[in-house]
């Protein structure tokens, strides 16, 4: 598939980049190759291969899943500019 220029400032357009004018037939044949690399990439016979979700054939530890008040209070309030009887004190904003 060939991009021309026309899709190519489309293209700079909807991505919101500023492409000039004299770069645009550089950016058009940049986008042909990669549409060409992924007609390409169509044409391997996957037939019978899992999907893959990473390079390492490991699975993720789990952890359980419990709730918890996380246990670091007083280091979440030593950030706080003011706090009162456990909890961030912020002013009062409606009357």
């Amino acid at each position: 598939m060939s991009i021309d220029i026309d899709t190519a400032r489309k293209v700079a357009k909807l991505a919101r980049i500023r492409v000039e004018e004299e770069a645009l037939p550089a950016l058009a044949e940049q986008l042909s190759g990669i549409l060409t690399f992924m007609e390409q990439l169509n044409e391997v016979d996957v037939t019978g291969i899992e999907p893959m979700v990473s390079v390492t054939p490991m699975r993720l530890t789990r952890r359980a899943d419990v709730v918890t008040d996380g246990g670091i209070q007083p280091q979440v309030l030593k950030n706080a500019p003011e706090a009162r009887e456990g909890f961030f004190a912020v002013p009062k904003v409606v009357e």
